[in-house]
């Protein structure tokens, strides 16, 4: 199977310009994306894809050991980058995808050249001076209620992942998202992100990289987003004036313009 089927890519934008690869999180696909990729596809080459076990993707290659690490989301975005003939993809991954890109890059730099990282988190739970923003309990009980109840967890969770309470809709939106994923993928994919510890990878980037946090943010708090410029040589870090963890869908404008001023710089 080819991995443009694989992972229902789509590529869309101007032809020969510089390639912007876009890449969703958790309980969500490329739809995530419609409110950035049309703007930004008028000065890039723009690739959309699902992971596998999401939106489009083919899930008969959905297989509960492999996707068990982000090693795997990692190599098959590589291997739409070779399939495709990419070089020099600015990758952006939002929350999740941030560390898949993470790994891509130290992988293959020729192939993933720079790094944006949108609302991202090496670690969500919390050790020692560390904070990522959960205790294990708190994990543990996600899990647990996650595993339970998956559609009762996604109507419960979602809107406190979106934020923005004054904008429902949001919230509804990204609740839908949840649950269109097969509850035995999202399983898997929950534990695979919200148990990953990351952290020493950040020091083996070595591509030029934009940090972008939200200024409120319950899942990825601040101090996640100075951890990451931090460890990350030569990574900046841009906090756009907006609430949730999913500003692509809130902060469209900004979330866009942050991207395409980091993809614009030539090096």
């Amino acid at each position: 199977m080819s991995a443009r089927v694989r992972n229902n890519v789509v590529v869309t934008g101007r032809v020969g310009a510089p390639v912007v690869m876009l890449a969703h999180g958790f309980g969500c696909d490329q739809n995530m994306w419609r409110l950035v990729a049309p703007a930004l596809a008028r000065d890039f080459r723009v690739v959309l894809f699902d992971h596998v076990g999401a939106g489009g993707s083919d899930l008969s290659a959905w297989d509960a050991d492999r996707y068990s690490r982000l090693d795997a989301y990692a190599e098959d975005v590589l291997e739409i980058c070779r399939e495709l003939d990419l070089d020099d993809v600015v990758f952006v991954g939002h929350s999740v995808s941030a560390m898949i890109g993470v790994l891509a890059a130290i992988e293959d730099p020729a192939r993933i050249a720079r790094l944006v990282l949108l609302t991202p988190s090496p670690r969500y739970i919390d050790d020692g001076d560390y904070r990522g923003g959960f205790s294990p309990a708190d994990i543990d009980e996600l899990l647990a209620s996650l595993e339970s109840n998956y559609l009762g967890w996604s109507a419960q969770i979602a809107p406190m992942i979106m934020g923005n309470p004054d904008r429902p809709e949001l919230g509804q939106e990204l609740t839908n998202s949840f649950c269109r994923t097969d509850p035995a993928i999202a399983r898997v994919f929950a534990r695979t992100t919200f148990l990953s510890d990351n952290r020493a990878d950040l020091e083996s980037v070595r591509v030029p990289t934009l940090v972008i946090e939200c200024a409120q943010d319950a899942i990825a708090p601040r101090e996640v987003g100075a951890y990451v410029q931090a460890r990350i040589p030569g990574a900046r870090l841009v906090t756009l004036d907006a609430t949730g963890h999913c500003p692509q869908l809130s902060a469209p404008e900004a979330t866009t313009e942050a991207i395409a001023s980091f993809a614009a710089v030539t090096t």
